[in-house]
């Protein structure tokens, strides 16, 4: 049982708390010839595939090692430049390995403001009124779980496809929101949240429930 994230989302919108849990690092090593037919895009920051797409390496991914030597921004470990490296004829055949890149916090806000709208369309398309909106959103790769509060707060948990009783994990994630948040007098509504009684407790959850399973929560 694997559980990949918790995210948080105020009765606004916005996202107060966002938990990486368990998500895979999927990498992809090829050794390529010259030229090189990925069109590249040199950042100062990252070294990322604008353009074109071969075996698993798809447009975004980002460029992590140059012949099994890191990238470092636009450099490599030993300080080359990636740019001069990959333009140059006599490094090929070249080796690389791309990465899906982490989602920056500025990123993962971004996606939350996009749910909220989302949930209150699903809400509206409702042949019946009072529709609870999205609770369930299924892809290939994983599913989402979602449970709105009766104040609007929304707890999404992002898991692997097949998973029954999600329920009751997202109650109980719930529970410690109740419990160790909104006693907090330090705590304001709407405000991201920093706790790290809190964290604690949500990271002992979600190790017992891909330890022992959804139904021995509260064993």
């Amino acid at each position: 049982m694997i559980i990949f994230g918790v995210y948080i989302v105020s009765k606004s919108g916005g996202l107060i708390f966002n938990l990486d849990n368990n998500v895979p690092r999927i990498e992809h090593e090829k050794t390529f010839t010259y030229p090189l037919d990925l069109v590249l895009d040199y950042d100062p920051k990252k070294v990322s595939v604008a353009f074109n797409r071969k075996d698993g390496i798809n447009v975004g991914h980002v460029l992590v090692a140059v012949n099994g030597m890191p990238v470092n921004g636009g450099t490599l470990e030993d300080g080359r430049d990636v740019k001069a490296t990959l333009e140059a004829a006599e490094n090929f055949p070249i080796n690389l390995k791309f990465s899906r890149p982490k989602m920056t916090t500025n990123e993962k806000i971004f996606l939350a403001s996009m749910f909220y709208p989302l949930f209150a369309i699903a809400s509206q398309l409702s042949p019946e009124p009072k529709s609870s909106g999205i609770e369930i959103l299924e892809a290939d790769t994983f599913t989402l779980h979602c449970f709105q509060t009766l104040t609007g707060v929304k707890f999404i948990v992002i898991s692997e496809t097949g998973l029954n009783g999600m329920d009751l994990l997202l109650r109980k994630v719930y529970e410690l929101y109740s419990d160790y948040v909104l006693k907090n007098p330090f705590y304001s509504l709407e405000m991201p949240i920093r706790c790290e009684l809190f964290d604690n407790k949500l990271q002992e959850l979600l190790l017992q429930v891909e330890k022992t399973g959804i139904n021995n929560i509260d064993k």
